[in-house]
């Protein structure tokens, strides 16, 4: 009975997430799916160079549970920012610019990962495809500093 209802819990809460974050859902279940791949290929990379630890397993399992933490941190930004905009009489419904950001960023650094653990495994990777991955994790980067209204030229200006 219990599992049934813990099982109904969670469908619930998932449903009522992807109902309400519906723009989001599609770059989150990426994000999982880019996340898992990451966890395999460093288990493989680390087994192929005779370097597999249980520990270093679980710092990466909570290093991935804390970038969903990320993620959750930067819907409720968007949420504060929606609620806010509302309360001064601006529509910001579906504003879901931070959430979406920090999952893009996080997806990208998870595939920066990937191509470095298959590359320690031996799989040659194109030099282009790691720089084109880092450059538009950067971009995300600045479009969220710009975003979040960080003013340093304008600091260096004055």
């Amino acid at each position: 009975m219990k599992e049934n209802t813990l099982k109904a819990a969670i469908t619930i809460a998932l449903a009522g997430a992807s109902a309400y974050f519906r723009e989001l859902i599609g770059p989150v279940i990426i994000l999982a799916l880019v996340m898992l791949i990451d966890y395999i290929s460093g288990m493989v990379s680390a087994w192929v160079r005779s370097e597999l630890s249980s520990r270093v397993g679980v710092i990466g399992i909570v290093k991935k549970v804390a970038y969903l933490l990320a993620v959750a941190v930067a819907i409720v930004a968007d949420w504060a920012v929606q609620t806010a905009a509302t309360e001064l009489g601006v529509n910001l419904s579906g504003f879901y610019f931070f959430g979406l950001l920090v999952t893009i960023w996080l997806v990208l650094n998870e595939c920066i990962s990937i191509l470095e653990n298959i590359s320690e495994i031996g799989v040659p990777v194109p030099a282009f495809l790691l720089k084109i991955t880092q450059k538009l994790k950067k971009t995300i980067e600045e479009t969220g500093e710009k975003g979040a209204g960080d003013d340093t030229e304008t600091e260096k200006r004055e």
